[in-house]
């Protein structure tokens, strides 16, 4: 036995734990059993923070050390971990200033709205999506998607968005500098509205970090992990996947919370 624990590098103290738990039970079995269900009803798009922060929903109280344990155990990890659009073409318009600078935290909904557009590749056709995210709890207000990027792409996503404003609402929306946003038709329906406009410094993708972060986050757990049949089947399952992202997807700095449901709890306490 020495010899094969010296060809395996093995210490014999290890060896003489594991030989001496094989009878006993598994203390922590319900704890496993319940991390797998979690993990699997996400489809595997948890990590071990986000799945403890779905253990203490559920009540129950779990060090996150040990749940990454468990995870690592159980042989489980997030499977998360795409073609950037670029959409500037030079000054086809007018560009606005950086005026949110990288300032991500909303204090209240519809204070700060960031948007872009990406492509993607799906049955030898190519896709570009539109959605626009509310900095305050991540959530997608709305979205379009259309086989090229036209710029009603941009404007019906803008005026679906509009449905979520009230009168009271002081809104700054922010993009990269692509021709869409340079257009007199936005600007002009920004400025109707009351709502500033912002734009990046140009080539930076940071300034629009939360927004570029969706879409490594959308494409991860939803677009490389499904096969579809057709564009029809891949819209119906986005629009399930939008779904599930605002109303189930928790998020660690919204305290265990889904987006809506945050915003839900905010708009309770206001």
């Amino acid at each position: 036995m020495k010899e094969l624990l010296k060809l395996a590098d093995i210490p014999r103290s290890t060896y003489y734990y594991w030989v001496s738990t094989f009878d006993c039970p598994d203390k922590d079995a319900e704890l496993k059993t319940l991390i797998q269900s979690i993990y699997h009803e996400h489809k595997g798009r948890y990590g071990y923070r986000r799945i403890q922060d779905e253990l203490e929903n559920k009540g129950h109280k779990v060090n996150h050390k040990k749940v990454q344990r468990l995870m690592k155990e159980l042989g489980l990890k997030s499977i998360v971990r795409m073609k950037k659009y670029r959409s500037y073409k030079g000054k086809v318009g007018k560009t606005a200033p950086n005026i949110l600078e990288r300032n991500f935290q909303a204090d209240k909904p519809n204070e700060k709205w960031v948007t872009d557009i990406t492509e993607f590749k799906l049955l030898g056709e190519k896709l570009y999506l539109s959605p626009v995210l509310d900095l305050f709890n991540g959530e997608i207000i709305t979205y379009t998607i259309g086989s090229r990027p036209t710029y009603s792409l941009v404007s019906e996503m803008l005026e679906k968005s509009f449905e979520r404003l009230k009168d009271r609402d002081e809104l700054l929306i922010h993009s990269d500098q692509g021709w869409h946003y340079q257009m007199k038709q936005y600007r002009d329906a920004l400025k109707e509205r009351g709502i500033t406009q912002s734009m990046s410094r140009k080539g930076n993708c940071y300034d629009n970090a939360v927004i570029e972060n969706f879409f490594g986050i959308m494409k991860s757990e939803f677009l490389y992990l499904n096969e579809f049949e057709s564009i029809e089947q891949f819209k119906k399952e986005l629009e399930e996947y939008m779904d599930y992202y605002n109303q189930k997807r928790i998020k660690t700095k919204l305290k265990g919370k889904s987006p809506i449901e945050y915003r839900t709890l905010y708009q309770q306490a206001a």
